[in-house]
């Protein structure tokens, strides 16, 4: 099995690793994925995983087993909604692929592990559920073994409140706010998005049956 290692924005600490920057691009990896790999696995941050997982999509790779390092896995969603061990490296060479939903938004990006959004003052939908109109601290979404995409609806103030959606897509339209995707801050306000179930899965070295 042909294996390739993205060290992303960090230096590769064992042979055979291959030094890209973070949150690679183009240029970065179509030379190496041209290479064929049967599976990448992504060193880094989670915002380095969304960037060579978005390669992989529109270069018509997502055949390709994806295993995930994280660099720090307190900053991680991801290491927590795919259940990595604490010795992730075996596991993300060693380790056999499940599908998991992929989650794209309408910016052209992925979401792998949390995206946030807010604070909202305006309707979400979850599907056909309306799941907002007014106002809330943030809507956080994650991939969603179920349907597709978790969102949760969080209200502020003294009694902190969450209220739970799952489906293939949610919606926000909104008074101007801020967008963040796996810990990457939308360059500009955005009074609309949506992250939606892509129609082919991650295939994902991850622990099956994780939910968002």
């Amino acid at each position: 099995m042909a294996v390739v290692v993205l060290a992303c924005g960090i230096t590769a600490t064992r042979p055979g690793w291959r030094e890209v920057p973070a949150m690679p691009g183009k240029s970065d990896l179509d030379p190496l994925l041209a290479t064929a790999p049967d599976r990448v696995v992504v060193v880094g941050t989670d915002a380095d995983l969304a960037a060579v997982v978005l390669r992989l999509l529109r270069t018509e790779r997502l055949d390709r087993a994806v295993g995930f390092v994280p660099a720090d896995r307190r900053r991680s969603a991801v290491a927590g909604l795919w259940g990595l061990p604490r010795d992730a490296l075996d596991f993300a060479v060693d380790g056999d692929p499940v599908p998991i939903p992929l989650v794209r938004d309408d910016s052209g990006g992925v979401l792998v592990g949390r995206g946030r959004i807010g604070p909202v003052d305006g309707e979400a939908y979850c599907d056909d559920q309306l799941a907002l109109r007014g106002r809330a601290a943030a809507i956080e979404v994650t991939p969603d073994s179920g349907g597709g995409v978790h969102g949760r609806v969080v209200h502020g103030g003294l009694l902190r409140r969450v209220r739970s959606y799952r489906g293939r897509a949610f919606q926000v339209g909104c008074h101007p706010t801020t967008v963040t995707s796996d810990g990457v801050e939308h360059p500009r306000p955005v009074r609309r998005w949506t992250w939606y179930r892509h129609t082919e899965d991650l295939r994902a070295v991850a622990v099956p049956g994780v939910r968002g």
